[in-house]
């Protein structure tokens, strides 16, 4: 089973992505903070990654920042989930070495289609 890493420090956001991605059948697993996500990243190596852009400590973007840095997760797609959606965030969120990123509320009947479309994009050649 593929393994999904969702770094988000609100527990009900936290459950509901995790509830989405177990149900399309990944495993998950989570950390609250952006430092710790990260050394999760490093030691599970998992097949993508969601990140809250805001986080306590360093923010999502940070967290995607240093998480390219490493050669192995230069193809790793990252998705950013964000309750702070506003003009020219798309751009930065990118710029940062997101592929993609979805506002919250999330839909977790739908979330999983959307994931699918973004990882099939991020690993063709």
């Amino acid at each position: 089973m593929k393994l999904a890493l969702v770094i988000e420090d609100n527990l009900d956001n936290l459950r509901l992505i995790t509830y989405a991605l177990k149900r399309g059948g990944y495993d998950v697993i989570s950390a609250e903070t952006g430092e710790s996500g990260i050394e999760l990243a490093h030691k599970e190596r998992p097949s993508f990654i969601v990140v809250d852009i805001n986080l306590p400590g360093i923010d999502g973007f940070e967290v995607t920042r240093r998480i390219r840095q490493s050669e192995i997760f230069r193809s790793v797609p990252i998705i950013a989930i964000t309750s702070h959606a506003m003009c020219g965030d798309r751009e930065k969120i990118i710029a940062s070495g997101c592929n993609s990123y979805f506002e919250k509320p999330i839909d977790p009947l739908t979330i999983m289609d959307k994931i699918r479309e973004i990882i099939d994009g991020a690993v063709k050649p």
